[in-house]
């Protein structure tokens, strides 16, 4: 597994990135993997008035499908421990759901078709004066609405947008206020 830390705006010590390594690459051994690959991003918010400046930000790519975590601290120590216990929570999640479902003698039509899935789904969130600030390209992988459904769970977005499997259309899964899911179907 590759494991990079870097530092934005910040001048990345070689006991923080020490420290950032052990902890995120101890969380990820939870799911060993051979095609992951995981990027911890350190850096500090310029605003004073935040509580909790120090950021963590973990991307995992494991086999396909995307894991990523953000977590805020005073203390950017404590911004990797906590990082590194939601990163334990999430792979065990990706473990449950996505690989133990592909060995159950109930799908072997999902198998048969194999499980490597090129996604990207990391879209960033307009900024508060509604100007664009990033474009993003993604790659609508054909996939089923429950492999819709995990992926959602795993990035903790909002939305989701892929290619539907069966009718080659482009949807948009989303969260709604009230609990439950939506799907926007292209007519």
């Amino acid at each position: 597994m590759e494991l990079s830390v870097t530092g934005r705006h910040l001048a990345l010590t070689e006991s923080l990135k020490a420290y950032a390594e052990e902890k995120i690459g101890a969380s990820v051994k939870v799911l060993d993997g051979e095609h992951m690959s995981a990027e911890v991003i350190l850096h500090v918010e310029r605003n004073r008035s935040i509580a909790r400046r120090c950021v963590c930000e973990v991307t995992i790519n494991a086999k396909g499908h995307v894991i990523r975590v953000e977590e805020a601290d005073e203390d950017m120590h404590a911004a990797i421990d906590v990082a590194a216990a939601k990163v334990v929570r999430q792979m065990r999640k990706y473990k449950n759901r996505v690989i133990e479902r592909k060995t159950q003698a109930e799908a072997p039509a999902y198998r048969a078709e194999g499980a490597e899935l090129d996604l990207d789904a990391l879209m960033d969130e307009l900024s508060a004066d509604e100007e664009i600030v990033r474009v993003k390209e993604i790659e609508f992988a054909p996939m089923t609405e429950e492999e819709a459904l995990i992926q959602i769970d795993l990035l903790g977005h909002d939305f989701f947008a892929y290619t539907d499997r069966d009718s080659n259309a482009v949807c948009v899964l989303y969260r709604r206020k009230n609990g439950g899911y939506g799907i926007l179907k292209q007519a």
